[in-house]
C-alpha cells in the first residue's frame, strides 16, 4: 500500500517564485561573462572573443562562397543635396537587397561613404525622407533619422538598405500573428543554426562588397551607422567586419542586463548564449583602436542612460588598453529614443578628415 506526504499548508499572504523571470533574474546576478575584458593583451582577447561572437551569432553558418551581387538599378533621380538611385543587389540566394545609393553634390570621388540602417520602422525610405508607397513624395522624419540625408549634407555618400524583415522585406510568404515582424524569421533562423543578427549583418557584408567594387568610394573611410535596431546590427557589424573604420550605433548601447533583458523587447535583440560570454561593452571593444562614436538618448526607457554610461566606462578602458582612448566617443542627447545628427555628426566627423 502506498502511503501519501499531506502537503505542506502555507500561508495565504505567502509570495510563490511563478514568474519565468525570477529565475533568469538569479543566473544574470550569478553570470559573469567568461570572455569579458579584464586587462591585457587587447589583439589577443579580440581574437578569442571574435571568434566566440562568430559562433555565438551563428555567422560561421553564413554563405562562404559568396553569390553574385546582380546589381539593378530601379531609379535613377537627382535630389537637392546629391544624386539618389534605388538598386537591388543580392546578398545570397532567395535574398533580394532593395538600397538607396546616394552621392553628394559638389565633392569630388572617392566619397567617404556608410552604411546606414533603420531599426523597428516603417523601412530604408525613412532614410531619405520619401513615402513607402510612393517614393517622390517628400515626408517630414522625426528624430533624425533621414540617414542618408544627414551624410548627403556633410559630403558623405550613403548606402541605405533595407533590413530584413523591415519595411520592403516585411514577411510575405506566411501569416504572422506576432507584434514585432521579425519574430518568425528570428526563430526560423535559430532553428537552422543562425540568427536573424547574422543574416543581417551578412546583409552589410554584401554592402560592402558592392561599394568595394565602385571606383568612387574611399573604402578607408567606410562606416556603419543606425539607430536603435540599426545601431544593435551596426554593433555586431564592427565587432566582425574588418572593412569597417568607422561605427556609429544610436539608441542600442547599455548593458545587455540592463536594457533587453529587463524589458520585454524584439526577440531580433537577442542571440543565444551571448551573456555567458560578454557583456556589449566587450562586443564594441572588439572595433578598437579603430573610431567609434556611440549615442544615447537621456530619456530613452529602453536603453537608459546611467547604466549606459557604465558600460562606456568599461568600453573606454578597453580603448586606453588599445591606446586610442581619443577614438571612442559617448554622445548623449537631451530626448529619448532618437538619432542626434548634428551632436553625432558633430563627435564623427573628425575622424573622417
Amino acid at each position: 500500500m502506498t502511503s501519501t506526504i499531506p502537503p505542506r499548508r502555507i500561508a495565504s499572504k505567502t509570495k510563490l517564485a511563478l514568474s519565468p523571470s525570477r529565475v533568469h533574474q538569479r543566473l544574470m546576478a550569478e553570470t559573469s561573462p567568461a570572455l569579458a575584458y579584464d586587462g591585457g593583451h587587447v589583439r589577443q582577447w579580440q581574437q578569442r572573443l571574435r571568434r566566440k561572437l562568430r559562433q555565438r551569432l551563428g555567422y560561421d553558418k553564413m554563405p562562404r562562397e559568396k553569390c553574385p551581387l546582380n546589381v539593378r538599378s530601379l531609379w535613377k533621380k537627382e535630389h537637392e543635396l546629391g544624386t539618389i538611385e534605388k538598386i537591388v543587389f543580392t546578398s545570397e540566394p532567395d535574398a533580394d537587397v532593395p538600397a538607396y545609393l546616394c552621392l553628394p553634390h559638389g565633392h569630388e570621388p572617392p566619397h567617404p561613404v556608410f552604411i546606414c540602417l533603420q531599426g523597428h520602422s516603417t523601412g530604408m525610405h525613412n532614410s531619405i525622407a520619401v513615402a513607402i508607397d510612393d517614393e517622390d513624395k517628400t515626408i517630414e522624419i522625426a528624430g533624425d533619422r533621414d540617414f542618408g540625408l544627414g551624410c548627403l549634407r556633410r559630403g558623405i555618400a550613403a548606402l541605405c538598405i533595407e533590413q530584413r524583415s523591415f519595411g520592403e522585406r516585411k514577411e510575405l510568404e506566411q501569416e504572422m500573428v506576432a507584434k514585432h515582424g521579425c519574430h518568425d524569421a528570428v526563430m526560423h533562423a535559430m532553428m537552422l543554426g543562425r540568427t536573424l543578427a547574422a543574416e543581417r549583418v551578412y546583409d552589410v557584408e554584401r554592402g560592402i562588397d558592392l561599394l568595394a567594387d565602385r571606383d568612387d568610394m574611399d573604402m578607408s573611410r567606410l562606416g556603419v551607422m543606425g539607430n536603435s535596431g540599426g545601431g544593435t546590427i551596426t554593433t555586431f557589424a564592427a565587432a566582425l567586419l574588418p572593412r569597417v573604420k568607422l561605427a556609429m550605433p544610436s539608441c542600442s548601447f547599455c548593458t545587455f542586463r540592463d536594457s533587453i533583458m529587463s524589458i520585454y523587447h524584439c526577440s531580433d535583440n537577442y542571440i543565444p548564449g551571448l551573456l555567458q560570454d560578454a557583456e556589449m561593452a566587450d562586443v564594441l571593444g572588439l572595433f578598437a583602436p579603430k573610431p567609434l562614436v556611440i549615442v544615447n538618448g537621456k530619456t530613452d526607457e529602453i536603453f537608459p542612460i546611467t547604466p549606459a554610461r557604465r558600460a562606456f566606462a568599461d568600453l573606454k578602458a578597453i580603448y586606453r588598453a588599445a591606446d586610442a582612448e581619443a577614438n571612442v566617443r559617448h554622445v548623449v542627447g537631451p530626448e529619448g529614443h532618437r538619432f542626434y545628427a548634428d551632436l553625432a555628426w558633430k563627435a564623427m566627423l573628425p575622424y573622417l578628415r
